[in-house]
């Protein structure tokens, strides 16, 4: 009886404990996801009572809103300018700082520097640096010989500096995560490999990236869905309205534009659960094909 009394005030405590972290869930993700959710099938404009439009804002997304496709290229471009970049710089980073080198802790310290920076305080030094007539990047390439670029006034262009910003900002997490997963490699393994005359790079295509393809699965994941939900650089960088042109127009700024500016968050919150719904699609894809490859090892 002792003993069931004391099982029960225990329970209590860890009820109590978990309690605020479960109050929190529920406030800050599982309300606002919901409520969302209800809101993409009505029309609101934050003043007047919503107006239930059943699939009408999904159906005007699709068929009726040509911005949504170029928001859709836009940011499939941009997340391939970014993906490939932060993956490949990463993985070659990390691989360098995973030996054993002279003063390696001060290089490291300097690799992660931009991940503890603001995105938007970032987005605006990066702003003046690609500044046509007077920025850095463009001295640099005159005292190269190379004629100025025009960073942010050309679409194209505009939507490589976003890019370099944002590979700038994802290389360094990329890098913590890589080099972990680098630095729990048995050294046994590179020392039968380095005796068997395996050169270095051998050893790092056959031992380190097949240990570490976890690593390199999430470090995908997470890249591809931060591209994805990308607004806060391209918002400091080109401005709201995702130019010029529509260079940099992606899903980010076109959500921020229907629900902050156009007052239709009903339109808006469709707009969002699309997004979602494409990320668990790659997420989802991206799975099964990672187990498929483990079942062919």
């Amino acid at each position: 009886m002792i003993r069931s009394g004391l099982q029960r005030r225990r329970a209590r405590a860890g009820k109590l404990f978990v309690a605020p972290n479960l109050t929190a869930i529920l406030v800050f993700l599982l309300f606002p996801l919901g409520f969302s959710l209800y809101l993409s099938f009505h029309s609101w404009d934050l003043f007047s009572p919503p107006r239930f439009v059943g699939v009408a804002n999904y159906r005007r997304l699709f068929s009726e809103d040509p911005l949504f496709y170029i928001a859709l290229r836009n940011t499939a471009v941009f997340t391939v300018l970014t993906l490939v970049p932060t993956f490949v710089i990463s993985l070659a980073v990390a691989g360098l700082l995973n030996r054993k080198l002279r003063a390696v802790g001060i290089f490291r310290t300097i690799a992660f520097l931009p991940l503890v920076a603001s995105t938007v305080a970032m987005a605006v030094v990066f702003r003046f640096i690609f500044a046509s007539d007077d920025g850095l990047a463009n001295i640099l390439l005159d005292w190269v010989g190379l004629g100025p670029v025009p960073w942010l006034t050309d679409p194209h262009w505009a939507m490589v500096s976003l890019s370099l910003v944002t590979v700038w900002k994802s290389v360094p997490f990329a890098i913590i995560i890589l080099l972990a997963a680098m630095q729990g490699v048995p050294e046994n393994l590179y020392e039968a490999a380095r005796i068997d005359g395996a050169s270095g790079f051998r050893r790092f295509r056959s031992i380190t990236i097949p240990l570490i393809r976890d690593a390199l699965s999430f470090v995908l994941v997470i890249t591809v869905i931060n591209s994805v939900q990308a607004f806060d650089q391209a918002y400091a960088l080109t401005g709201s309205n995702g130019g010029p042109e529509t260079g940099t127009y992606v899903l980010g700024i076109m959500l921020f534009q229907n629900a902050f500016r156009f007052y239709e968050v009903g339109y808006a919150s469709a707009l969002a659960w699309v997004i979602f719904a494409i990320l668990l699609v790659f997420t989802l894809i991206h799975q099964w094909l990672s187990r498929r490859a483990e079942v062919d090892l």
